[in-house]
């Protein structure tokens, strides 16, 4: 049964979703694949020379959560990408008509999850290779792949918008109130 805010959703508002995910997910395939075939697994390569020794390409096998937490729980997390996927398909034609970053941050989210989801699925672990350092302050980020970056991303943007939203939503209501005393002392001194 199609709900009634689905009805009034433009054809990119029920697309959209599925059009950022795939994006998502192709480059993180494809960047896999390059890194499998190109990297030997531990090697860490330079991306460019001004780029070292702070971003570089270090080729690892994930079994674990982001930042290599919780190593060999492949199943856990394989459970947890489909209860998260399905939640983020069930939810999004819900979101109100136009409101097209929401669903793109959401599509950045379910392509990361899908992503990191077909590693655990084919491999049993998760190929990661983007190595984000600082040596000079001690900084050293886990290394991590596309699908990483594509959810934290589009959480960080759901969580900007819904705070930007919530504060617009603030304000208005803060005029009308402010206008609504108006009238009301206005009236009064009539």
């Amino acid at each position: 049964m199609k709900s009634e805010s689905f009805r009034k959703l433009s054809p990119l508002d029920r697309v959209l979703l599925f059009i950022v995910a795939l994006i998502a997910l192709a480059a993180d395939q494809i960047s896999k694949v390059l890194v499998q075939t190109n990297i030997p697994l531990g090697m860490t390569v330079p991306i460019a020379p001004f780029l070292t020794p702070y971003l570089t390409f270090t080729h690892v096998q994930n079994t674990g959560a982001a930042f290599s937490l919780f190593q060999n729980a492949n199943w856990f997390f394989i459970i947890v990408a489909t209860l998260v996927a399905g939640l983020i398909v069930y939810y999004t034609p819900r979101l109100p008509p136009g409101d097209k970053l929401s669903r793109a941050a959401l599509g950045l989210q379910l392509g990361g999850a899908v992503g990191n989801l077909i590693d655990r699925l084919r491999f049993g672990y998760v190929t990661d290779f983007i190595h984000l350092q600082v040596p000079e302050i001690g900084f050293d980020w886990p290394v991590s792949n596309i699908a990483d970056i594509c959810i934290v991303s589009g959480v960080i943007l759901l969580i900007a918008w819904s705070a930007l939203q919530e504060r617009a939503q603030q304000r208005a209501q803060a005029q009308q109130e402010q206008q609504s005393q108006q009238t009301t002392q206005e009236t009064a001194g009539e």
